[in-house]
C-alpha cells in the first residue's frame, strides 16, 4: 500500500460501507440467534461459509497465494481458532442477551487491551494518552452497564462474552500483526476461516446439525414478512463476512491503517440505529453516553502506540493502532 492515500475518500467510503454491513449484520444474527440457532452453530455456519467463500475467490483468482508451509500450520491453527472462532461465537453470545450495539461496545475495547499488553509484555514505549484510555472506556462500561441499578441493567453472562470477545479480538490483532509480517492479510484472513470452520467441525459436529431447520421460516420484524432461515444465513456469509472483508481490505489502499480503525469505530452507532429502527432495541441515555465515552477511550487507544503497526486485518470494527 502506498504511503501516500491515493484517494482518502475513497478509503472513509470503503470503510463506512464495510462497518455498516457489519453493523447489519448484527441485527440478522440477532435474528438467526431469535429463531432458535445456537451461537455455536451459527458461529460454524458463519466461518465454513466465509472459508468456502474466500477459498474459492482467491483459488481463480491468485491460487498460488494459497500455499502453506507446514511450519505455519500451528500458527494458523491458534490465529483461526482463538482469533475468529472464539471471538465470533462470543459477539454471538453476547448479542443473544445484550443489544447488539453494546456488544459491540464491549469487544471494541479490544485496543485498550492491546496497548496494555505491548506496554506490559513486550515493553513497547505507550504515550500517556493510553490512562486516559483506559479510564475513559471503564468508566463508559459503568454507564453502559448501569450498575447503580440492582444487579446492573445487563445480563452479567452477556456482559463477560462481551469483554472475553474483546480479549480475544485483541489477540486475532496481535497474532495477526506477527502473521502479516510473512503472509498477506488477504490470504491470512481466508486461512483464519479455514482453521475456525475445522476447529467447529469438531466442537460443534455436522452429523448433530439437522439441516432441515434452515427451510424454518423465521419472522424478521418487518411488518409480517417471513424468510427462511437459510437467507439469513446466506446474508451472514455474503453480506456480514465475505464482503465486508473485501470492502476492508480495499480501504487500505487508500486510507492508513489507523484512519481506517477509528472511522470503523462508527459501527456500533450504525448497529444501535438499525437495531433500534429494525427490532426496537431502545438503549437508555446512560448508555447512550456511556457509548460514547467508551469510544472516545477507544480512538485514545487506537493512537497510543509509539512504535507503527502494519495494516490491520479486517471482520473486526477496529485497526490496530500506530
Amino acid at each position: 500500500m502506498s504511503r501516500v492515500a491515493r484517494r482518502p475518500a475513497a478509503g472513509y467510503a470503503l470503510t463506512l460501507a464495510a462497518a455498516g454491513l457489519f453493523a447489519v449484520n448484527g441485527t440478522v444474527s440477532t435474528l438467526a440467534l431469535e429463531a432458535g440457532i445456537a451461537p455455536t452453530r451459527l458461529t460454524a455456519l458463519r466461518c465454513t461459509g466465509a472459508a468456502v467463500g474466500l477459498l474459492a475467490v482467491l483459488a481463480v483468482a491468485a491460487p498460488g497465494r494459497l500455499r502453506v508451509r507446514p511450519r505455519e500450520l500451528p500458527f494458523l491453527a491458534l490465529f483461526g481458532v482463538v482469533g475468529v472462532a472464539m471471538t465470533q461465537f462470543l459477539y454471538y453470545v453476547a448479542i443473544g442477551r445484550m443489544p447488539v450495539g453494546i456488544a459491540l461496545v464491549f469487544e471494541m475495547t479490544a485496543p485498550v487491551f492491546i496497548a496494555l499488553y505491548v506496554w506490559l509484555v513486550r515493553r513497547e514505549h505507550v504515550r500517556s494518552r493510553l490512562w486516559l484510555a483506559l479510564l475513559l472506556s471503564l468508566s463508559g462500561l459503568v454507564l453502559v452497564a448501569e450498575v447503580w441499578q440492582d444487579g446492573g441493567s445487563l445480563d452479567p453472562l452477556g456482559v463477560g462474552a462481551g469483554l472475553l470477545a474483546a480479549v480475544c479480538l485483541a489477540a486475532y490483532y496481535l497474532l495477526g500483526e506477527r502473521g502479516t509480517g510473512t503472509r498477506d492479510p488477504v490470504t491470512l484472513t481466508c486461512w483464519s476461516f479455514v482453521a475456525a470452520a475445522v476447529f467447529w467441525s469438531l466442537a460443534a459436529p455436522w452429523w448433530d446439525f439437522d439441516p432441515a431447520v434452515l427451510g424454518d421460516p423465521v419472522r424478521v420484524s418487518v411488518g409480517a414478512l417471513e424468510l427462511p432461515l437459510w437467507v439469513l444465513v446466506g446474508w451472514i456469509v455474503v453480506l456480514g463476512a465475505i464482503v465486508p472483508f473485501w470492502l476492508s481490505i480495499a480501504s487500505l489502499r487508500h486510507l492508513h491503517p489507523t484512519t481506517a480503525g477509528l472511522v470503523a469505530t462508527v459501527e456500533p452507532v450504525f448497529a444501535s440505529v438499525v437495531a433500534w429502527l429494525w427490532v426496537e432495541q431502545v438503549l437508555s441515555g446512560w448508555q447512550v453516553a456511556g457509548g460514547v465515552v467508551v469510544l472516545t477511550g477507544i480512538g485514545l487507544a487506537q493512537t497510543a502506540r509509539s512504535a507503527p503497526a502494519p495494516s490491520p486485518l479486517p471482520e473486526t470494527p477496529a485497526a490496530l493502532a500506530s
